[in-house]
């Protein structure tokens, strides 16, 4: 059972939304439509977020936040504004999940001994097969 570290939270009111014009595909339609969409998210003055996880994510997204606090996401992958709209809205919420959901600890195992046993066998297969290809002295002067 995984627990939704957002708790259907819903941030749209917290975003601010630029357009511009996007590089991506889209013909003539490129040059005169402003497709691509910038969201921009305070995550410092954020009201929906706790001050433990506005911590972790000013620490885990800092390349992806600007001096004032932003977090900006940006979408040019579709020709529609909407579309872009709504996957940089998405790529938002997956990122969210993805860093305030907590990384289990890794719990080192110990070898088997059947994997021990593999590992030898085939390292002595290796020694011999290398020890076949060692020219034989066939010098005549004994």
């Amino acid at each position: 059972m995984e627990l939704d570290v957002l708790q259907n939270r819903d941030f749209s009111s917290e975003f601010t939304f630029g357009t511009s014009r996007s590089g991506g595909p889209g013909g003539q339609n490129v040059n005169k439509v402003s497709t691509k969409v910038e969201l921009r998210f305070n995550v410092v003055e954020s009201v929906l977020l706790w001050a433990d996880e506005k911590e972790i994510i000013l620490k885990k997204l800092e390349n992806k936040i600007n001096k004032d606090g932003e977090l900006i996401l940006v979408s040019q992958s579709e020709r529609s504004q909407l579309a872009n709209k709504e996957k940089v809205v998405e790529k938002f919420y997956a990122l969210l999940r993805k860093t305030l959901t907590p990384q289990k600890k890794r719990k080192p195992t110990k070898q088997t001994k059947a994997s021990k046993e593999k590992r030898l066998q085939s390292k002595k297969l290796n020694s011999e097969k290398k020890s076949l290809r060692k020219s034989i002295n066939t010098d005549a002067r004994h």
